[in-house]
């Protein structure tokens, strides 16, 4: 078996905090006062998300501050029109000044939260720098480079792989294969890291790639029967642990 030499990285979950978003922002709402299930959140969330694709024209501009308002602003909108009766309820009782308020509280401890995260990664990574080639691959809005700048990531990381910028998405394979060509690489030298074991793990493996799931601590989901990953880590500073 090849040696690893390379290690491509998922961004949200994984660099920039071990969490879904979708999860981090139904806790900023829930902290906003906002009350609030996942399952009634998930709908704005995709349907932000989408919005998000569709205008990477005027997104893949956006640094990280305006595209959380932009995402934060979108669910809102979704909530407010098609949002379970209760939550209607709450988000009109402020009026359009009260939603403004609470729609700026949630991006910015959401912001902070991001930050930190990325923080934590960068100087968990630094040390695997002078062994590893690093990447990053990520359905994201044409503008993770300028995120990955903004926290000082960008120099540790060879290949950015936005799928907004090369128009494939995860769980596609192509997606990896891109990455791949980006980094000159061979897939048996590479490892994928993520949080996703459908929308990383399961394509990067297909290619022949080795995999880790970045299965967080405090995750209290069930883990699957059959990981496909090779390995599976609670943090990122497992991975200088790691024999490959």
């Amino acid at each position: 078996m090849a040696t690893v030499t390379h290690l491509l990285f998922d961004f949200g979950g994984t660099l920039d905090g071990p969490a879904h978003w979708l999860d981090r922002f139904l806790a900023q709402y829930r902290a906003a006062g906002i009350e609030i299930s996942r399952a009634e959140l998930d709908p704005a969330f995709d349907n932000a998300t989408r919005m998000g694709y569709r205008t990477t024209h005027l997104v893949g501009r956006f640094g990280l501050v305006d595209l959380v308002r932009f995402l934060v602003g979108n669910q809102f909108e979704y909530l407010r029109k098609r949002g379970p009766e209760q939550v209607r309820a709450m988000l009109e009782q402020g009026g359009p000044a009260g939603r403004h308020r609470v729609v700026e509280a949630v991006t910015a401890s959401f912001v902070r939260e991001t930050i930190a995260g990325m923080e934590h990664s960068r100087e968990t990574l630094t040390p695997l720098k002078a062994n590893f080639t690093f990447g990053v691959v990520s359905n994201f809005y044409g503008n993770l480079g300028r995120i990955l700048a903004e926290a000082r990531m960008d120099t540790l990381f060879s290949a950015v792989i936005d799928s907004s910028r090369i128009g494939i998405f995860k769980p596609d394979p192509a997606i990896f294969a891109a990455a791949l060509k980006r980094m000159h690489a061979m897939a048996d030298c590479v490892a994928v890291i993520g949080d996703s074991l459908s929308k990383d793990i399961v394509p990067a493996k297909s290619l022949g790639m080795r995999t880790v799931w970045y299965r967080a601590a405090g995750r209290t989901d069930a883990i699957p029967a059959n990981v496909p990953a090779d390995f599976t880590i609670d943090s990122l500073g497992a991975l200088l642990d790691i024999k490959w």
